[in-house]
């Protein structure tokens, strides 16, 4: 599908329809049908034999609709072959050859141009879900998002690009290119411009930025994790390796799991040495006091030596002089 000429099928398609038009023997009418129906351009809302609210505008807008309700066709070819009703069409072969699907809304040139009969999607941008037959509850904006989708369901493609490639359901992808390699994978989450996925069919992957997109490495910052409790009963430490994946499970080189203490268990041995330090501590203080006394005790021994000793100066006998004999 993605080699084909939107332009030659559009073309096509729209001169079928045209000398179809011309053998049934439509003919052109503008302005209001009644029953709040509006038409603008050569033969849009030309069939129309019941149905209400409907408005084409454009050539060939809602060109076989007849009985249906609240379509929107604004372009040339928009919606041209619906009869099922509550769609909306805003660009050149918008739903183009949708007949049975409802509740889409399609913006752009070529946005949703192959749905047929999915429901509830909303494409927003050149070529927007293009390829999309029977997928519903997809959601794409912006140029080529979700291009090659065929019959996936609940994606979200915000971004150029974005989930370009995916044929699978519930992916998640936020950013120019962001998963536009991912093909037909399920449960994935990329956020950042050209965040891509790791292997065509992952499943059930985040990624979050991509540090070889640009000239410098990310700086990460949470709000919400920092001084805020968790149960210690369950908690254990979170690793990262160096290609930015987190786990609690780290493995050797060999990819076996490493066994960690549990944070409980570690908890236990951190509130023993704890314990052992305040013990050590109370000693520590205990000696110190003891130091203390003792200085103080070897103080007052030194002040009591020192007045027995000037005590001992002062009642020494004076030094007699013995006079020699002739």
């Amino acid at each position: 599908m993605k080699n084909r000429s939107n332009l030659a099928i559009f073309v096509t398609i729209l001169s079928a329809v045209t000398c179809f038009g011309l053998l049934s023997g439509a003919r052109a009418a503008d302005g209001d049908l009644g029953g709040g129906n509006t038409n603008e351009g050569y033969r849009a809302l030309n069939s129309l034999s019941g149905g209400g609210f409907n408005t084409g505008l454009g050539w060939y807008s809602l060109g076989f609709l007849t009985d249906a309700f609240y379509d929107t066709g604004v372009g040339a070819g928009a919606l041209v072959l619906d009869n099922e009703g509550t769609n909306t069409a805003v660009g050149t072969a918008a739903l183009l050859l949708n007949t049975t699907g409802f509740a889409n809304n399609a913006v752009g040139v070529d946005a949703l141009l192959y749905n047929d009969s999915g429901f509830f999607n909303n494409a927003h941008g050149r070529n927007a879900l293009f390829n999309n037959v029977d997928g519903s509850q997809n959601n794409a904006l912006g140029d080529l998002a979700l291009n090659d989708n065929v019959s996936g369901n609940f994606n979200t493609g915000i971004g150029d690009d974005a989930l370009f490639a995916c044929t699978g359901n519930s992916n998640t992808a936020l950013g120019d290119e962001a998963g536009s390699n991912l093909e037909g994978g399920e449960g994935n989450i990329y956020i950042g411009a050209q965040v891509q996925a790791g292997g065509t069919g992952e499943l059930e992957f985040i990624r979050i930025g991509d540090d070889t997109a640009f000239a410098f490495p990310y700086d990460t910052f949470v709000a919400g994790i920092f001084d805020r409790a968790v149960d210690v009963g369950t908690a254990t430490f979170v690793y990262v390796d160096d290609t930015g994946k987190l786990g609690t499970s780290p493995v050797d080189a060999h990819g076996n799991k490493v066994a960690v203490p549990t944070p409980q268990a570690m908890l236990n041995e951190l509130l023993k040495e704890h314990k052992k330090v305040e013990e050590q501590q109370a000693s520590i203080s205990q000696l110190k006091s003891e130091m203390h006394a003792m200085v103080a005790q070897l103080k007052e021994q030194a002040a009591q030596i020192q007045k027995v000793s000037a005590q001992v100066e002062v009642n020494k006998p004076a030094p007699q002089v013995v006079a020699s004999k002739p």
